[in-house]
């Protein structure tokens, strides 16, 4: 493909309608992507997480080829895969593109990395921004100018006015900006009752090698891969919102900080990791849990705090992020000094909340 483009898809990209897919030109383009380990080895990662990633990454590799692109995916256990640049530096030798297209990455290293890698093999090279977000980081940037401090609440405001969220008019729909007030039941005595449970999704071939290559590879990482049960396609995470749309988002605002012993979701949609990856995006997201609302199956209360998490926390915090960066990564506003106790790599603590969280998260990732 000398003379063509190579186009990176990085793991959390796995949109269906990127516009890097949408700029590729299958005849003369083609599409990478890379398994690098040390994306699981910078900070040990749960097996699910890397096996999350894995899998839902050669999903979106056999959909792609599916569709007819021209794919070169350097897998895990390859040599070459054993840093993102290394496996860059190769695929780059190894097609002599004219240019590396990409959307932004979502953390500041890695795009970095990115860059330094092109610079060292004088390969030019054009960022494209992420639609994926419903506010750019420009469109942040600009909000954020001249303020003395940043709250969340006035960002979310400012967001769902200027996309016509859950407004009547000018004003918010039910006259409350949040409904705070009324979400933070705790279930009592009896617990939670009957939770509809979300949908499962066991694991098929192409996922079960996935999970094999990371128990192979990261078998002293925390965590377990056997109750592995995460949506790993577009098809499957829409499954998952449908479920929690249809059976779960009742509940959502009434107990969304309520907790019960071994009961790791409860009335949570289970969506962020699908959102992360981009099998799913925030806008169809958000429009499912208002259209739920609009059509009296869901109240206010539960879909404004949910519409809260997507529209508000996930965008703040992605803001932020990028407008501190990369000064924000060296900052300990806490003073934080000691290592991680013990018990926090096992569970095992006299402290029954510590141990139930700990538990479920070494289990379920």
């Amino acid at each position: 493909m000398s003379g063509g483009r190579l186009i990176l898809i990085l793991g959390d990209q796995l949109d269906r309608r990127s516009p890097a897919l949408a700029a590729c030109d299958p005849k003369r383009d083609r599409l990478l992507m890379i398994e690098a380990r040390c994306e699981s080895q910078r900070v040990p990662s749960h097996q699910a997480r890397s096996g999350l990633f894995l899998a839902a990454m050669r999903q979106h590799a056999a959909w792609l080829q599916d569709q007819g692109y021209g794919l070169d995916y350097i897998r895990i256990d390859q040599p070459e895969a054993a840093s993102f640049s290394d496996g860059l530096s190769a695929a780059i030798r190894r097609h002599e593109p004219r240019q590396l297209l990409m959307l932004e990455a979502g953390e500041y290293g890695v795009q970095r990395e990115i860059e330094q890698c092109c610079a060292d093999n004088r390969l030019a090279l054009e960022v494209l921004d992420d639609p994926h977000f419903i506010c750019s980081r420009a469109q942040f940037a600009a909000w954020r100018e001249g303020r003395k401090s940043l709250v969340m609440e006035h960002f979310y405001r400012y967001l769902r006015k200027d996309r016509d969220i859950l407004m009547d008019g000018s004003e918010p729909a039910g006259g409350s900006w949040n409904f705070d007030r009324q979400n933070r039941k705790a279930f009592g005595r009896a617990g939670p009752g009957s939770v509809p449970a979300p949908p499962s999704f066991a694991p098929d071939a192409l996922t079960r090698g996935a999970l094999d290559d990371v128990q192979r590879l990261f078998s002293d990482h925390p965590g377990r891969l056997d109750p592995f049960a995460w949506p790993v396609t577009r098809e499957q995470a829409l499954a998952l919102l449908g479920g929690f749309v249809d059976y779960r988002l009742v509940g959502f605002g009434a107990y969304q900080d309520a907790m019960w012993t071994d009961q790791p979701l409860l009335y949570h949609s289970g969506l962020s990791a699908a959102l992360n990856l981009k099998l799913l995006d925030p806008r169809e997201v958000i429009e499912a849990a208002v259209t739920a609302y609009e059509a009296g199956c869901a109240p206010l209360a539960s879909v404004e705090g949910f519409v809260r998490q997507i529209l508000g926390w996930r965008e703040y915090v992605r803001g932020v992020y990028w407008s501190e960066m990369p000064d924000y990564l060296e900052r300990n506003a806490l003073g934080a000094e000691l290592a991680l106790p013990d018990f926090y790599w096992s569970g095992d603590t006299d402290m029954a909340c510590l141990r139930s969280v700990i538990g479920q998260t070494l289990e379920l990732g």
